[in-house]
């Protein structure tokens, strides 16, 4: 789509305009590869001594920042407009509805006329497929699934029997969803014997899983993933979790079971929590953060285990300091005639 840069700024929702908005725009680029035609985006000023050397036509940036006179529609969070104009000069192309012939589809399967089904894809029994939903490649869509209106399952995607997935939900490639829950008891020899997973997994509308993300069902009941969440890759979430609605999970994060989480939690990369754990609503879990007990409501904390933002922001400075500590304590033990152990310089 072309667009002049006054139209797009209607589109945007009346963004300030700054410069010719007859200046036409058909797609977006970084600003080191933009050329003609091209819309870029700034962050703040120090990224805007990249427009002396940028072909780009038009940028969008916050208010303030200097453009070297390219024509620039003002946002105060450009890079959500700069997305947003990205979706309408270069909309994704859609395939035609229908089922691919190499596809396998079975006959009690409802799938509306205006969705489409790829190459080697396979539709189990009793499958409900809602409008304009996209099935790709390879993906495998179990018995008994439900799948709302304009869903995107990518290609060789997995969803396992009887699980729901609402509006608007996106698979990445090769996500697993609705797995057997990891259970199993000792038996009288000691053996482990596996528990059946017999519950679903729901995901909610406007979720999004990402690539080899695994979200395995419930032991009984259903593995539930609130309205909005956002799920990265190689994300693992463990049966009868529940997470409430608008939260996200970082990369390589993970939750395990019956661990409830509430509204807006943030797990950033390779976080996670143990099982059977409430994590209040608003709480943030750093990096690599290891939670093991209750989080309260808007709780920040990091490492492991978890701790208080402030806490461990202050003794891991601390330990960076420790060796030094270490020597300064030998040398007073010396002068005060302390006799230690052999046990080597700390």
């Amino acid at each position: 789509m072309e667009l002049k840069l006054a139209e797009l700024a209607a589109r945007l929702g009346g963004r300030e305009l700054d410069g010719d908005g007859s200046v036409r725009v058909s797609s977006v680029a970084s600003l080191a590869e933009g050329g003609a035609g091209a819309l870029g985006f700034v962050r703040g000023e120090r990224y805007a001594a990249e427009l002396a050397g940028s072909g780009v036509a038009a940028v969008i940036a916050p208010a303030g920042v200097d453009t070297r006179g390219k024509p620039t529609l003002r946002s105060a969070a450009p890079s959500l407009d700069f997305a947003r104009a990205a979706a309408l000069l270069a909309p994704r192309a859609r395939p035609a509805p229908g089922v691919h012939q190499s596809a396998f589809v079975d006959a009690s399967a409802r799938v509306d006329a205006s969705a489409w089904i790829g190459p080697l894809a396979c539709v189990g029994a009793r499958v409900s497929i809602g409008a304009r939903t996209l099935v790709h490649a390879n993906a495998v869509v179990g018995d008994d699934v439900t799948l709302g209106d304009d869903c995107e399952i990518h290609a060789g995607a997995i969803i396992a029997a009887r699980c729901v997935l609402g509006n608007r939900v996106t698979l990445q490639p090769g996500c697993a969803i609705g797995g057997d829950g990891f259970g199993y008891e000792l038996d009288e020899r000691g053996a482990l014997e596996k528990v059946p997973q017999l519950g679903n997994v729901v995901l909610e509308d406007d979720v999004e899983v990402g690539a080899n993300a695994t979200i395995d069902r419930g032991r009984l009941g259903a593995t539930r993933i609130g309205r909005g969440t956002k799920i990265d890759n190689l994300v693992q979430i463990a049966h009868n979790v529940e997470i409430g609605a608008h939260s996200v999970l970082v990369a390589q994060s993970g939750i395990a079971g019956s661990t409830r989480v509430g509204e807006r939690v943030y797990f950033l990369a390779q976080s996670g929590a143990a099982d059977h754990l409430e994590i209040g609503a608003g709480s943030f879990i750093g990096a690599r953060g290891g939670v093991i007990e209750d989080l309260p409501a808007g709780s920040r904390v990091h490492g492991y285990p978890a701790l208080a933002g402030r806490t461990w922001h202050r003794a891991t400075a601390w330990l960076a300091r420790l060796p030094e500590l270490a020597r300064r304590v030998r040398a007073l033990e010396t002068r005060a005639g302390v006799r230690r152990g052999d046990e080597g310089e700390p």
